[in-house]
């Protein structure tokens, strides 16, 4: 019974937040109810088992996309005259995109309700672990017969942001003047920073 309730609660939840995505006016409200919905969309992973999934959506989706999104969208100067002019100018290019797309899904579930799609089954060494949970068969999986893959994707995604952080951070003609030099401030000593003067009434402070 209160499986069928959250299941019910987290659908209707997660309905209301997608239409309020699309029909917000306000850029930063629809990001909140992004996340909104990504947070019953967790929930109703973690009711059909997959903690794995739902984790995901919370630590990733939540925890870096949608408050990346939240961040961009608070920093900019959105003219929304200008987004609405746009947007009816390239109305029928976006309509003729959704037909295209509701087309390739309606032919999906077509082919698929007509079984000829041949879906892969689990080979002898991806058998799922009885008695433990998709979090410890993934991790298992991962880490002995896809680990080398695993590793290398992690080290394309390292490459990726020293070579973002070193394109953002390459000298630029002039750049020098605007940063700062740590090691200088710090040996920088009192004396050579103030000077100390007495002078007499009337004479002023020579510069």
């Amino acid at each position: 019974m209160i499986q069928t309730f959250a299941f019910y609660l987290f659908a209707v939840l997660l309905i209301a937040s997608a239409v309020l995505v699309i029909t917000s006016r306000n850029p930063v409200h629809a990001v909140l109810w992004l996340i909104v919905a990504f947070f019953n969309g967790a929930g109703l992973m973690v009711l059909v088992g997959a903690e794995f999934i739902a984790a995901l959506l919370v630590i990733v989706y939540v925890g870096a996309v949608a408050v990346l999104f939240l961040f961009v969208v608070m920093m900019l100067d959105i003219d929304f005259a200008e987004l609405r002019a746009g947007f009816i100018r390239h109305f029928p290019l976006g309509v003729l995109i959704a037909l295209v797309l509701l087309a390739e899904i309606v032919l999906g579930v077509g082919a698929y309700r007509a079984g000829a799609l041949e879906l892969g089954a689990a080979g002898v060494a991806a058998e799922p672990i009885a008695g433990r949970s998709n979090i410890d068969n993934i991790g298992a999986l991962l880490y002995t017969r896809y680990l080398f893959l695993f590793e290398s994707a992690g080290l394309i995604l390292l490459v990726a942001m020293i070579g973002a952080i070193v394109l953002t951070h390459r000298e630029r003609p002039g750049s020098h003047k605007t940063h700062q030099n740590i090691d200088r401030q710090v040996r920088r000593r009192p004396q050579d920073a103030t000077v100390m003067t007495r002078p007499d009434v009337g004479q002023g402070v020579e510069l």
